[in-house]
């Protein structure tokens, strides 16, 4: 006891973490419980396709992952190897099969423009990942349903749409704002521009209110809905700003670099922020631990469990489009 205050007691032992490290499997499951109910309403087990023409050993590992996650799941689940010339007429195949529910593909496969090609090769009834140009026009337009009743929700890219549902989970969107706007007053820096999943997740956060700064190697770029969110829409605006401009002020940082040898300088991190990695990499070192508030050192299992939902929402989008078209010919 303290002889100045004789009711004070010295506290003992460490103080508590200032760094809560969040798995992704914890989001994961609570995503399950929403997909197993979803499931319950189908007379079969939905089939997924996946498509493998890469040595790449983290497209494997993806798919190892998804072919666990759909079998203990209640999903089917097919990986067909073929060799990249060959790749284009088995997702024709496979477009045209009515067995099939959902067809993803392990990029890259040439690593050019020949893999954007690809991307809209396979039908959009069946594109999992969200990377139909119908569904990108709507991602960047802010436009979330296929259709004017909006009872068929639009698919998104699943690795972005995976940090967002953690972004959720997290508390990092405020419920009581507007749906649409829950990231207002957040300011978010993204590491990664690529057009599979840095790009698209810069202009989801975006859209739903944050400022937004993405940084890739040529530089760094401003998402944002303007002043007070008032456009409908993002809009993209180059600037002259660095790393050590954006991060200080970002309440979130979330990094993709698919690199063992980048480490986010953590010194740049404002107190207390939120740090998400997605790559495969581990982009944060420890230290990262003594500036964040919370940490999610990687999102793999979320973007599976996210997949899952994709192929779910596209046969029920299939099943709503079946029925109007049954109803217009009656």
């Amino acid at each position: 006891m303290s002889d100045s205050n004789p009711g004070f007691v010295e506290p003992t032992g460490p103080a508590p973490a200032t760094c809560k490290v969040v798995s992704a499997a914890t989001v994961a499951d609570k995503l399950l419980q929403e997909v197993k109910s979803s499931l319950q309403k189908f007379d079969r087990a939905p089939l997924l396709v996946g498509f493998l023409a890469n040595n790449d050993p983290a497209a494997r590992m993806y798919a190892n992952w998804t072919e666990k996650t759909c079998t203990q799941n209640g999903f089917k689940f097919e990986l067909r190897e073929v060799d990249k010339e060959d790749l284009e007429d088995n997702i024709l195949a496979a477009n045209v099969d009515d067995n099939v529910d959902g067809i993803i593909v392990y990029f890259p496969v040439f690593g050019n423009r020949q893999d954007q090609y690809l991307q809209q090769v396979t039908a959009m009834n069946k594109d999992v990942e969200g990377l139909s140009h119908k569904y990108l026009f709507n991602m960047y337009q802010n436009i979330r349903f296929l259709d004017a009743a909006q009872t068929q929700k639009s698919i998104l890219p699943c690795t972005p749409l995976a940090v967002i549902k953690i972004l959720e989970h997290i508390r990092v969107y405020n419920s009581i704002l507007p749906y649409g706007n829950r990231l207002f007053g957040k300011t978010i820096t993204v590491v990664n521009r690529s057009e599979i999943v840095g790009r698209p997740l810069a202009a989801l956060l975006a859209n739903d209110g944050a400022s937004v700064y993405s940084v890739d190697i040529t530089g760094i770029e401003h998402f944002t809905r303007g002043e007070g969110i008032r456009k409908r829409q993002h809009q993209v605006h180059s600037t002259e700003l660095k790393l050590e401009d954006v991060v200080p002020r970002s309440d979130v940082v979330i990094t993709g670099v698919p690199s063992k040898d980048y480490k986010f300088p953590t010194h740049l991190l404002k107190e207390g922020a939120i740090c998400i990695n997605f790559s495969s990499e581990k982009n944060f070192d420890p230290s990262v631990k003594e500036k964040a508030s919370i940490y999610v050192p990687a999102i793999g299992k979320v973007t599976i469990t996210v997949l899952l939902r994709n192929i779910l929402r596209l046969a029920e989008n299939r099943r709503g489009t079946k029925q109007v078209e049954e109803g217009k010919s009656a």
